[in-house]
């Protein structure tokens, strides 16, 4: 096991960037070939087409979701294994992992492509772009199961400290996804078609080369083919931990596919700027969900080796990496968000809507990101259920309600976007009031004032 980083030990702030930059740049990867997506559709195809694949994203996302946020439960049951040197429960772990993954990247296979085109109705997806959408849609599910191994097997990389490489299997995969999106349609002239076939050809590749890694390493993490079972006790106590987080991360999916339907409501010029915006956004939320992860991961690793004064001062150090950098990203779009939509699309109407849209976001990503790091650090005691239940009051259903009633009385856009900073700052502050108040700390809560 030596050439896996152990968080049990060394310097905190340089054990979390050192797991985190790894898993950033592995977001920001996976962003950038879904941003070329966008690039490409926007200039080559037209505002349709992007509002057509823009409209996809919630629904995509509500599936994945919840496949990453029950990895998230794995996740945190092989750092503790692994911070407590249980290579027996260990190696149990990883195969019920894989076992789950494969098994809920069939049902989403066949449930995306059987139930694309009346989701899509239930969105208010526009008719003259349905045609795009579903196309898109149903294209995009048939190499779904390749992603979600992906992530699964990730989780599994990222809760030994072994980030890096799950970086370098999506640069390949962000490699590819360009290189294919250009021939597909920029040469071939295919469409929306050669946009989510280019998506699933990267998706296989990350999947091939993360599992050729995995198969033939010495590691504990070694996955044997003949050995991927799902055991009952392991796979419950995955789920356990893992199922708050995977409906949480659902919800607050079918939340964005509430406000994308009300974005829809206002025609293809909006869901164009907003798809566009969406892209931008994702350069924001991945990082302060990858400080999030290394939170999880590290205190999961020092519970496990019971080193309680590491969890105290890295829950500090991932919220103050977290909030730095949503300041640092946010002035840079603010300066330069003209610039950047006109990436994705030269009509000036589009770009016009697009910087309305970031002037909603841009001030007040601090605030998100407080709540996932002290989140990711509750994760990781194995206490999933009050931070999910915190992010579902505050991310899901206080959006939806918002929604439900602004629209119908004032039937302004600007109540769609006005919900992002209102829903962040209730999270915020609700999961600051439980982190010092809540009982979730292994060691107690002598002497420590938050």
């Amino acid at each position: 096991m030596s050439q896996v980083t152990t968080m049990t030990e060394g310097s905190i702030v340089k054990r979390i960037v050192k797991f985190s930059i790894p898993l950033i740049l592995g977001n920001l990867f996976q962003q950038l070939y879904n941003t070329v997506d966008s690039i490409i559709v926007g200039n080559y195809i037209g505002s349709d087409a992007l509002a057509a694949v823009g409209s996809t994203s919630s629904l995509i996302n509500l599936l994945l979701a919840f496949c990453i946020g029950a990895s998230a439960g794995a996740g945190v049951v092989i750092a503790q294994y692994y911070g407590a040197q249980d290579e027996r429960q260990i190696k149990t772990a990883v195969h019920t992992t894989i076992a789950i993954a494969c098994v809920s990247g069939a049902f989403m296979t066949a449930f995306g492509i059987l139930f694309a085109p009346l989701f899509l109705r239930v969105m208010g997806t526009p008719t003259e772009i349905m045609v795009q959408s579903v196309t898109y849609l149903r294209i995009y599910f048939a190499g779904i199961l390749f992603s979600v191994i992906y992530n699964f097997a990730g989780g599994i990389l990222n809760a030994v400290g072994y980030s890096a490489k799950s970086l370098l299997f999506l640069m390949i995969a962000a490699g590819s996804n360009v290189i294919f999106d250009i021939l597909f349609v920029v040469v071939f002239k295919m469409g929306v078609e050669g946009v989510a076939l280019a998506t699933d050809i990267a998706q296989f590749l990350s999947f091939v080369f993360i599992m050729r890694f995995m198969t033939r390493s010495e590691e504990l993490f070694r996955v044997r083919w003949k050995d991927v079972q799902l055991n009952g006790q392991m796979a419950g106590k995955i789920i356990k931990i893992g199922l708050p987080t995977g409906i949480q991360n659902m919800m607050i999916s079918f939340s964005n596919v509430t406000v994308q339907s009300s974005v829809n409501s206002f025609g293809a010029t909006l869901m164009a700027a907003y798809a566009a915006y969406v892209k931008i956004d994702g350069f924001n939320i991945l990082p302060v969900l990858s400080f999030s992860m290394a939170a999880t991961t590290f205190t999961g690793q020092n519970v496990g080796a019971g080193e309680y004064e590491r969890v105290r001062k890295g829950k500090w150090v991932a919220l103050a990496l977290s909030v730095g950098y949503t300041f640092i990203s946010s002035t840079f779009i603010i300066l330069f968000g003209k610039q950047i939509i006109g990436i994705f699309v030269n009509e000036p109407e589009v770009i016009s809507l697009g910087c309305y849209i970031l002037k909603f976001f841009c001030p007040f990503y601090f605030l998100l990101a407080i709540m996932h790091a002290l989140a990711g650090t509750i994760r990781g005691t194995g206490k999933t259920i009050p931070p999910m239940l915190i992010i579902l009051v505050s991310l899901c259903f206080f959006r939806i309600v918002w929604l439900k009633i602004t629209l119908p009385m004032f039937g302004d856009m600007k109540w769609i976007f006005a919900v992002y900073p209102l829903s962040w700052t209730l999270g915020a502050v609700m999961m600051i009031l439980y982190t010092w108040k809540g009982n979730w700390r292994p060691y107690g809560r002598e002497n420590e004032r938050f």
